[in-house]
C-alpha cells in the first residue's frame, strides 16, 4: 500500500516501507519463538516479562516513534491508538499492527525533505535525534527484537 502514497521525501518513503517490512517480521519471529517455547532470558525489563510484553513492547515504541516524529515537526498526528494491553496484546495484535501501520504510511507524506534533516530534537528517552535518524531508529528495533528471538530459538550463529 505506501507505494501508491507520494511522499515530498523518497527517504521517507524508503524508511516507512522498511519500518513495515521490519515490524511485520518481528511479529512472525515473535509467533514461531511462542508456539515453539523459546524461554526468554530472565532480565530485570518488564519488556521481557513475557512474549506478550515484549510483543506489546515492539507495537508501543512503534507508535511512539511515528508519533513522536509528527510532534517535533509540528505536524497532524496519525491517530494511531495506544498499543493494546499486555493482556489482549496477542488476541489484538493482527488488527492492531494493520492499524498501526495504516497510520505510518500516512504521516510523513508531506513533510519537506529538509525537514527530516534540519534539527535535533530529544528522543523520549533523551538522545537528540533528526527526524530521519529517529526512522531508521524505529526500523532497527524490530529487526533487534527479531534477531534476538532467532538467536534464542538458534537460528542465529
Amino acid at each position: 500500500m505506501t507505494e501508491k502514497l507520494e511522499f515530498k521525501y523518497r527517504g521517507a518513503r524508503a524508511l516507512v516501507m522498511m519500518h513495515e517490512e521490519a515490524l511485520r517480521q518481528f511479529v512472525f519471529a515473535w509467533r514461531e519463538a511462542r508456539a515453539a517455547g523459546v524461554i526468554l532470558p530472565k532480565v530485570d525489563r518488564p519488556d521481557y516479562a513475557s512474549y506478550d510484553a515484549l510483543l506489546e513492547h515492539a507495537l508501543r515504541w512503534s507508535r511512539t516513534y511515528v508519533t513522536w516524529a509528527c510532534e517535533q515537526l509540528g505536524i497532524a498526528e496519525p491517530g494511531i491508538r495506544p498499543a493494546p494491553a499486555v493482556e489482549a496484546v496477542a488476541v489484538e495484535c493482527n488488527d492492531y499492527l494493520e492499524h498501526l501501520l495504516d497510520g505510518w504510511r500516512g504521516a510523513l507524506c508531506d513533510v519537506e525533505k529538509d525537514r527530516f534533516f534540519d534539527d535535533t530534537y530529544p528522543a523520549p528517552w533523551g538522545t537528540p535525534y533528526c527526524i530521519d535518524a529517529m526512522l531508521e531508529h524505529a526500523v532497527m528495533h524490530p529487526v533487534r527484537h527479531r534477531f534476538q528471538l532467532q538467536e534464542l530459538a538458534g537460528n542465529r550463529a
